[in-house]
């Protein structure tokens, strides 16, 4: 059974785990999260118990108790979905025609060609009026 432990301290090691879910029984694997450019600890953590019964043991023993300071939050895992974004839809931008906000260029942020925000924004051909001076006198 995958057993999800959140609220790690981010002084707690995969043998910290180890040690803390022995005494419950057999562990196939305990794997810390960590973040993948700075190498800390994102506070969660997986630990895979071959035994169901050992592994709802260790849920129910550890669950709420400390561990380096903070309390563990200990259940079991749920599987991964493939769309993990919660079911939103997102991201930046996006064709909503009059879009006014963020730093749009004035280039396909809206359908309608008058998209007003941000730097250098604009209908299409002229520039944002930033920084527009005319030349030459």
């Amino acid at each position: 059974m995958n057993i999800f432990i959140g609220n790690l301290s981010g002084e707690v090691t995969e043998a910290d785990l180890r040690a803390a879910f022995e005494p419950f029984g057999k562990i196939d694997s305990a794997v810390l999260i960590k973040d993948k450019y700075s190498g800390q600890s994102k506070g969660f953590a997986f630990v895979e118990m071959p035994s169901k019964t050992e592994a709802e043991a260790a849920i129910e023993g550890l669950n709420g108790t400390p561990l380096k300071g903070k309390a563990l939050t200990v259940n079991e895992a749920r599987p991964k979905t493939e769309n993990r974004s919660g079911g939103r839809s997102g991201g930046f931008g996006g064709g909503q025609g009059g879009n006014r906000g963020g730093f749009n260029s004035g280039k396909g942020g809206g359908s309608q060609g008058n998209s007003r925000g941000g730097f250098g924004a604009g209908k299409s051909g002229q520039g944002g009026g930033r920084n527009e001076q005319r030349r030459g006198r």
